[in-house]
């Protein structure tokens, strides 16, 4: 799905992929951030996305010029998840705003592993 912006000399459209990619890139900005995780984890295992890959751990849903955003990160050993959380939320929602001009309705958190950062 594309979200689109409209006005009055045409329209602007904007790919899921270039919204996933400015999520991951802000969210890994983030202290306590170790990385991002696949989507779906159906076989139980995380796996560590390397940086090249950092948007297939966002989803992306587009409606009605506002997006809805679910990050599947993997937080440092030692850090408070509801901090590293809500740090991560507002880094993301800025940005995307800033750079898009889409209104970002919500940014969903899914923690799918702790690793120690070494």
């Amino acid at each position: 799905m594309t979200a689109k912006i409209d006005n009055k000399l045409g329209y602007i459209a904007i790919d899921d992929e270039v919204i996933a990619s400015i999520a991951g890139v802000s969210a890994m900005e983030c202290y306590g951030l170790v990385g991002m995780s696949k989507k779906s984890a159906t076989s139980g295992w995380t796996e560590l996305l390397k940086r090249e890959n950092i948007n297939k751990g966002v989803k992306i849903k587009a409606k009605d010029n506002k997006i809805v955003i679910d990050l599947y990160i993997i937080i440092e050993f030692g850090t408070r998840i509801s901090t590293v959380s809500k740090n991560i939320i507002d880094k993301v929602k800025y940005n995307i705003e800033l750079m898009t001009g889409l209104e970002v309705e919500q940014v969903n958190i899914n923690v799918k592993g702790v690793r120690v950062e070494k």
